[in-house]
């Protein structure tokens, strides 16, 4: 008995810097990104809309009326405060207990239960709708906590880059997989055993069907592909210790313990405060991109709009494959910091861009672009941060800190988006996304280049 447990032990357990280790890691980016491609990004807000009469139409809830898009960044907003408050509490927990990966199943099982529910999502029944979305959204995101903070566990410094940008690339291709099946279900629902009649409004009822089943295919896919990771992945370093009442209030104590500990570390800071900016505005754009395109482009027709909005998020994430890698690379001859200033430069040209488009194809030129820097920043952040990390073994609590400004951030973003659309236009609101990517570049401009392996020492002059 005691070599059976021996072996299962040697079995589940890879060493750091292992390919299997790796590949395992990566893997859950290609479970979980179906809900960033699917639910927050394509086919729910296309159904989201196709319930209202009119673009125009008011939806009540919580005692007041708002427009559609409104509601949505409200609701994401308050999401991602409720992430920022809970990750500090739960990474304390799991770091002091040393079992953080209970806590990224819990919210994997949750996330994935919420796509689930979408299913049902109406708005007759709005409260409890808004409830199975944000089940989804903090599900995912809660996950990622503890995703990300495995990074500088199972890889090396040299191996950050290239293994982040290959789960990015992985998620990119499981979620672009998942979507044409889902797109297949909409636009030809009759091949998947869905009724539909000889009346637009009968054909319309069938795609909704279809969009429905949708979200259940990612709940379902979601949960079972992220077994293989939950399977490899070790439980975190252990400290022997148990949850008391203190350890609640553990997770602040940490990120305080971080935060003077930032002040020593100037590059580190530096970062993070650019990081903190850019990322409102490319979180927010990724969140209400689709909303944009449904609300403010001049589609022909229902079916058009309907295959374009979904045939622009297939080109964005085939392109985003492609530009995680060219960043990465990038990152290697002319340095992250570097490559990010480039990347927040395209960022603020695609928002005075975006302001002016009309047309479809327009909409799809955009929809390149935004793929070949969405990938590449996100995936360059993440390891930019991992690389500039002392030597310590509570990455929890730093990646903690990490995905508190992160949220942060996207409430702040969220918020100020909402403001302006409900004030005036989302084209407005795009527009305004640009001051924080000048803000971004000037801050990033401001961090330290010195000796470390990402650097050129060309650079540090």
């Amino acid at each position: 008995m005691e070599r059976f447990f021996i072996l299962n032990m040697v079995k589940t357990l890879a060493t750091k810097g292992s390919k299997k280790l790796l590949n395992a890691w990566a893997f859950y980016d290609w479970a979980n990104s179906v809900y960033t491609l699917t639910i927050a990004s394509s086919i729910f807000p296309i159904y989201y809309s196709a319930l209202f009469s009119s673009p125009d139409e008011l939806v009540s809830a919580f005692g007041f009326e708002m427009k559609q898009t409104v509601l949505i960044s409200i609701i994401t907003a308050f999401t991602f405060l409720m992430v920022a408050v809970l990750s500090p509490i739960l990474s304390g927990i799991a770091d002091y207990i040393g079992n953080k990966k209970n806590f990224m199943k819990f919210f994997c099982y949750l996330g994935g239960t919420g796509c689930i529910g979408l299913y049902w999502f109406s708005l007759e029944h709005i409260h409890l709708s808004l409830l199975f979305y944000f089940m989804g959204l903090i599900g995912y995101w809660g996950s990622l906590v503890f995703y990300n903070s495995y990074l500088p566990d199972i890889a090396f410094e040299d191996q950050q880059d290239r293994i982040s940008a290959r789960g990015f690339s992985l998620g990119y291709i499981g979620s672009v997989l998942l979507l044409l099946l889902n797109l297949a279900m909409v636009m030809k629902p009759e091949w998947f055993g869905f009724d539909i009649g000889s009346t637009e409004e009968q054909n319309n009822l069938a795609k909704l069907k279809a969009m429905k089943v949708s979200f259940i295919t990612v709940g379902v896919w979601w949960i079972l592909f992220s077994q293989y990771t939950f399977y490899v992945l070790p439980k975190g370093i252990s400290n022997g210790h148990r949850v008391t009442r203190n350890v609640l209030l553990n997770g602040f104590r940490e990120l305080q313990l971080v935060w003077r500990q930032l002040k020593q570390n100037l590059r580190l800071k530096r970062y993070l405060g650019a990081f903190f900016v850019f990322s409102m505005a490319v979180q927010t754009i990724m969140l209400m991109a689709v909303y944009f395109g449904e609300k403010e482009i001049a589609w022909a027709t229902d079916s058009e709009k309907t295959s374009g909005l979904i045939i622009s998020i297939l080109v964005i994430q085939l392109v985003a494959v492609f530009g995680a890698i060219v960043t990465s690379r990038a990152s290697e001859k002319f340095g992250n910091i570097s490559t990010l200033i480039t990347v927040n430069a395209i960022w603020l040209c695609l928002c005075f861009y975006a302001y002016f488009m009309i047309t479809p194809m327009q909409f799809y030129v955009a929809a390149g672009l935004v793929g070949l820097v969405m990938g590449g920043i996100q995936a360059l952040a993440r390891s930019t941060y991992s690389k500039f990390l002392p030597e310590t073994e509570d990455t929890t609590s730093y990646f903690s800190f990490y995905d508190v400004a992160e949220k942060i951030g996207i409430v702040i973003g969220m918020v100020l988006f909402a403001i302006v659309d409900q004030i005036s236009t989302m084209r407005y609101a795009i527009l305004f996304l640009f001051l924080f990517f000048l803000v971004g570049i000037l801050l990033l401009l401001r961090v330290p280049r010195k000796k470390a392996p990402l650097y050129k020492e060309a650079s540090e002059n």
